[in-house]
C-alpha cells in the first residue's frame, strides 16, 4: 500500500524552512527578580536524555527530590513535591486544594503578589477578605490578630518574600495565632526558598509554595509545594472536588506517594534539574546558603549607599535575595534598565504595580549571590547613571 501526500497542501509560505538558523541565546547576567542564572551543574543535569516517568530510576529520583525539598524548607511534611509548572502553578495548587466554595480566606496584601493571591482565591469562589499595608511594609502580630478576630477565616495567606517590594514578612508567632483561631496558614516563599531562613514546621505553616528559578538557580518549570497534615485533613473532608484537575493533590499524592499511579507525564528533565539544584543546596548547607545571601546583600546595600541610592525597605525587613532601590529624582527608570542590558549585558528589574517607575529590583539569588556580581552591578549602575544625570 502506497501512502501519498495530499495533492492540495495549504497555500502557505514555506520558504522559511531552510532559512531558520540554529538556536542562539544571548548569555546575560540576570540580576533581576528572576529568573537567576542557572548553575552550570544544573544545566548539565537537565541536558541528559529523558527516561520514562514510571521508570524505577525516575521514581527513585522523585523520592530524592522530596527528601531534599523537606530539608530546604525545614519540614517533615510527607506531601512535599515539585508541581509540574512554574511558581504560579504551585501558588494556585495551594488555593485549589485548600479552598472550598464559601471558605473565608484572609489575604495579607502589601504588594503585587498579595493581589494575585486574592485573584486566585476568588476564582475558587472563596469569600476573600484582606488586610492591607503600604507596599514595602509588613504586618505586625497585633494587626494579624485583629484581622483574624474580625474575619474568622479558614485560611490566612501571607507573602513571606514579596517579590514586588523586597520585603520579608516575619512569621514567628503567626502559626500559633492561626492555631488559636483554627485556620490554616499559607505562605508564599517564591523569593525566599534557599536564600532566606525558613522553618516551616517551627512556624506551624500548613501550605507553602515556591519556584525553581530564583534561590535554587534552576530553570523555571518545576515548583516546590507542601501541605501539612492539617491541610491534608481539610482536603480529605472536602464536600466538592478540587476544581483544578491538573493540580489536585488528592490524585497527585497517588503518583508522588506509595501508589505511583500515573497522573500526568512529569517533566523528567526538569526533575533532573531541580534534583541537582537541591543537591547543591544540601551540599553547601542551607544555613551556609542563608548566610552567603545575607553577606552578599549587605555588600550591595553598602555599595548602593556609596552611590547615593536609597533602598525602599527598612533593613530589618529587607530580603537578602531581592533589593528594591528607589529611582532618583529626574531619572527615568526604564532608560536605566535598557542601558544596563544593551551596554553591560546585565539585567535588573523595573518596579511592579504601585512601584512601577519608582524602584529598580536587584536580585542576588542562588548561584548569582556572589561578591563579584555585586561589584559588576554597582559598576554598571554607576556608569549608566553618570551618563543620564
Amino acid at each position: 500500500m502506497t501512502t501519498t501526500l495530499s495533492p492540495s497542501l495549504p497555500k502557505v509560505d514555506n520558504t522559511f524552512r531552510k532559512s531558520v538558523p540554529p538556536l542562539e541565546v544571548p548569555e546575560r547576567l540576570l540580576l533581576g527578580p528572576g529568573p537567576s542564572n542557572a548553575n552550570p551543574a544544573v544545566v548539565a543535569a537537565m541536558n541528559r536524555q529523558p527516561i520514562g516517568h514510571l521508570d524505577p530510576a525516575y521514581l527513585h529520583l522523585m523520592d530524592e527530590v522530596q527528601t531534599l525539598l523537606r530539608y530546604a524548607w525545614q519540614t517533615a511534611n510527607q506531601m512535599t513535591l515539585p508541581i509540574s509548572g512554574t511558581g504560579s502553578a504551585a501558588m494556585e495548587a495551594t488555593l485549589a486544594n485548600a479552598v472550598e466554595p464559601g471558605d473565608v480566606v484572609l489575604v495579607g496584601v502589601n504588594g503585587y503578589f498579595g493581589h494575585r493571591l486574592v485573584d486566585m482565591a476568588e476564582r475558587y469562589r472563596a469569600e476573600v477578605k484582606t488586610i492591607n499595608q503600604p507596599w514595602g511594609e509588613v504586618f505586625s502580630l497585633q494587626a494579624l490578630r485583629a484581622a483574624l478576630e474580625e474575619h474568622r477565616p479558614q485560611i490566612l495567606a501571607l507573602v513571606h518574600a514579596e517579590t514586588s517590594t523586597g520585603a520579608r514578612q516575619p512569621l514567628e508567632g503567626v502559626g500559633d495565632l492561626c492555631r488559636e483561631y483554627d485556620c490554616l496558614l499559607l505562605i508564599d516563599t517564591v523569593t525566599s526558598l534557599g536564600g532566606v531562613p525558613i522553618f516551616l514546621d517551627e512556624w506551624k505553616v500548613d501550605l507553602a509554595y515556591s519556584c525553581s528559578q530564583k534561590g535554587l538557580s534552576c530553570p523555571p518549570g518545576s515548583s516546590p509545594f507542601t501541605m501539612s497534615e492539617r491541610a491534608l485533613a481539610k482536603l480529605d473532608k472536602r464536600q466538592t472536588k478540587v476544581a483544578n484537575w491538573y493540580l489536585d493533590i488528592s490524585m497527585l499524592r497517588n503518583y508522588w506517594g506509595q501508589g505511583r499511579v500515573y497522573h500526568h507525564t512529569a517533566p523528567v528533565n526538569m526533575t533532573y534539574a531541580i534534583r541537582e539544584a537541591l543537591r547543591l543546596l544540601a551540599e553547601e548547607g542551607v544555613e551556609n546558603s542563608w548566610q552567603r545571601h545575607q553577606s552578599t546583600a549587605e555588600k550591595l546595600w553598602d555599595g548602593l549607599q556609596d552611590l547615593g541610592l536609597e533602598c525602599h525597605v527598612p533593613k530589618d525587613y529587607r530580603l537578602p535575595t531581592l533589593t528594591t532601590v528607589r529611582v532618583p529624582e529626574g531619572i527615568e527608570a526604564k532608560a536605566v534598565t535598557k542601558r544596563l542590558l544593551e551596554e553591560h549585558n546585565l539585567e535588573i528589574g523595573n518596579g511592579l504595580g504601585e512601584l512601577g517607575g519608582k524602584v529598580w529590583r536587584i536580585g542576588l539569588m542562588g548561584y548569582n549571590s556572589r561578591p563579584e556580581n555585586v561589584d559588576q552591578v554597582l559598576s554598571a549602575l554607576a556608569a549608566v547613571l553618570a551618563k543620564l544625570r
